[in-house]
């Protein structure tokens, strides 16, 4: 397991997993890129991942599929979901699955640093909530938990 947290990136597209690690690195974060779904849940990284970028559209097991096995399996990690063909059903039902982000390609530097931020705020929660990872689907529309965790950030509780 790695000392810092890692963001991982799945994408099929190497321009896009290149672009998006490059960014992420020049941003100050610890990133590890991978081709395919089968290939981070075949690493090392994948007990090591505070948050996951994954391709909504891929050869084999989709970014949304990734999800819902990590999720199955108990393992859970705060995903991201990027798309090159966003569409309202798939925004909808990614969210509604529990990911925390649904971005369509291309996206920009802040509306992913965003995303990421309320991954890190989560995984924040649920250690202070003595919670074991973020298994249970977040309300896409209410998110009060993201509320109050910034709340607690600013008080100062758990820190």
């Amino acid at each position: 397991m790695p000392e810092h947290p890692v963001i991982s990136v799945v994408d099929d597209d190497v321009s896009v997993r290149e672009a998006t690690t490059d960014l992420l690195k020049a941003m100050g974060f610890s990133v590890e890129a991978f081709p395919c779904a089968e290939d981070f849940l075949a690493s090392d990284l994948r007990h090591g991942t505070s948050s996951l970028i994954a391709d909504m559209r891929m050869p084999g097991m989709t970014g949304l599929e990734l999800h819902s096995h990590l999720v199955e399996a108990g393992t859970p990690i705060p995903t991201i979901l990027i798309t090159a063909f966003p569409n309202d059903w798939d925004a909808e039902r990614a969210l509604r699955s529990g990911v925390v982000g649904y971005l369509p390609k291309p996206f920009n530097e802040a509306e992913l640093l965003t995303c990421i931020h309320e991954t890190e705020l989560l995984t924040f929660i649920h250690s202070v909530l003595k919670y074991p990872r973020i298994h249970q689907p977040i309300d896409p529309v209410a998110r009060p938990s993201l509320k109050a965790g910034r709340e607690m950030l600013e008080l100062g509780v758990g820190i």
